[in-house]
C-alpha cells in the first residue's frame, strides 16, 4: 500500500451493529466532539446556537467584504451571519495551477469518490465510494454526461495542503478537506455545528443557506451530533412533500474564483459546482463564534 492510499480515511464501520453497540459508539463520539469543542453537551450547544439565531436580522444576500485583519473577522464572524471575504484564495500558489498540472503533478493521488445516487444516501454510512487515483477520475468525469456526476467530496488531499495559505482567524481547525468535481456535482442540504471557512479556488459555485433556527421547518434527520441533512431541495422544492419549507428562509449566493466564505456553524447549506471546481474547507475546533464564550455551556 503506498503512502497515498494510507491516506485515504477508513471506510465506515459495518452497518450491522446491535443497537446497544450502536448507542454506545454514538455516546463515546458525542463525549469526544463535546471535550474538543470546550462545552459539557453538544445537544445544549446545537439549542444555544438555534436560540442566538433567533435575533439575526434577516438578510437578502451575502455581503463581500475586503480581507479583515483578525480581530475585524472574529468581531464580524460573532454576529452569527456569513459573509464572503475577496482578495485571499486568490493568492494561493494552488489558485495559478491549472487542471492539466494537476494530472502531471499529483496525478498518482488516491482519491476517494462520491457515486451512484449519492445525494439522497448522502449521510448514510454505506454510500457507493470508489476508491481510485486522482488521474482515473479527471479521466472519468472529463467526458462525464451524468446529471450527477462522481465527485470528490470532503476529503483529505494532504499533497495539497501547503499550496493553501489559510488564514488564522481561529485557534484551532481542523485538517483542510477538498471537493474536487465537474459541474453539477452537489453536495444536499445540511449543516455542521462548527464554524466553517469555505474556499472556492476554481471555478464557481452556487450555495443556498438557511439560518439555524430554520431547521423546524427543513425536516433534519440527524447524521451525527454535530452533522444534521435535510431532505428539502432548494433547488427544486417540493412543497407538498415539505409544506413547511416554505416558511424557511433562504439565501442564494455564487461563489466565484478566488472567493472565501464564512458559514457560522448550524446554518444550513446546498452547495452545487456550476462549472468544474476545485474548493477546500476547514472546521474550527472550538466553541462556535456566535456563542461568546457562553460559559452556561462549559463544562461543570
Amino acid at each position: 500500500m503506498t503512502r497515498s492510499q494510507r491516506s485515504l480515511p477508513p471506510r465506515p464501520e459495518s452497518a450491522d451493529a446491535s443497537p446497544a453497540e450502536a448507542l454506545a459508539r454514538k455516546q463515546v463520539r458525542e463525549q469526544k466532539d463535546a471535550l474538543v469543542r470546550g462545552v459539557a453537551s453538544i445537544p445544549d450547544m446545537r439549542e444555544a446556537i438555534k436560540h442566538a439565531s433567533r435575533n439575526l436580522p434577516a438578510i437578502s444576500a451575502v455581503p463581500r467584504i475586503s480581507v479583515p485583519k483578525s480581530a475585524d473577522f472574529l468581531q464580524r464572524a460573532a454576529e452569527g451571519l456569513p459573509f464572503i471575504i475577496t482578495g485571499l484564495v486568490g493568492k494561493w500558489p494552488l489558485s495559478s495551477l491549472t487542471q492539466q498540472t494537476l494530472r502531471d503533478k499529483f496525478g498518482g493521488m488516491h482519491v476517494r469518490a462520491r457515486t451512484g445516487d449519492y445525494v439522497n444516501t448522502a449521510f448514510a454510512p454505506d454510500r457507493a465510494m470508489q476508491d481510485m487515483s486522482l488521474l482515473t477520475y479527471l479521466d472519468l468525469v472529463t467526458n462525464s454526461v451524468q446529471d450527477l456526476p462522481p465527485y470528490v467530496g470532503n476529503l483529505e488531499m494532504r499533497e495539497l495542503n501547503t499550496l493553501c495559505h489559510w488564514p488564522g482567524y481561529f485557534k484551532k481547525m481542523g485538517p483542510p478537506r477538498f471537493w474536487l468535481g465537474p459541474s453539477g456535482t452537489v453536495t444536499p442540504l445540511h449543516c455542521d455545528y462548527d464554524d466553517n471557512i469555505f474556499a472556492q479556488i476554481w471555478g464557481s459555485k452556487r450555495i443556498f443557506l438557511s439560518p439555524p433556527h430554520h431547521d423546524e421547518f427543513l425536516y433534519p434527520r440527524e447524521a451525527n451530533a454535530i452533522l444534521f441533512g435535510s431532505p428539502f431541495n432548494p433547488e427544486a422544492p417540493d412543497y407538498e412533500q415539505f409544506p413547511l419549507a416554505r416558511q424557511a428562509g433562504m439565501i442564494e449566493c455564487i461563489m466565484q474564483p478566488g472567493e472565501l466564505l464564512y458559514v457560522p456553524a448550524g446554518w444550513y447549506h446546498q452547495v452545487r459546482a456550476l462549472s468544474f471546481s476545485l474548493s477546500a474547507n476547514r472546521w474550527a475546533r472550538g466553541l462556535p463564534l456566535v456563542l461568546k464564550d457562553d460559559v452556561s455551556l462549559k463544562p461543570g
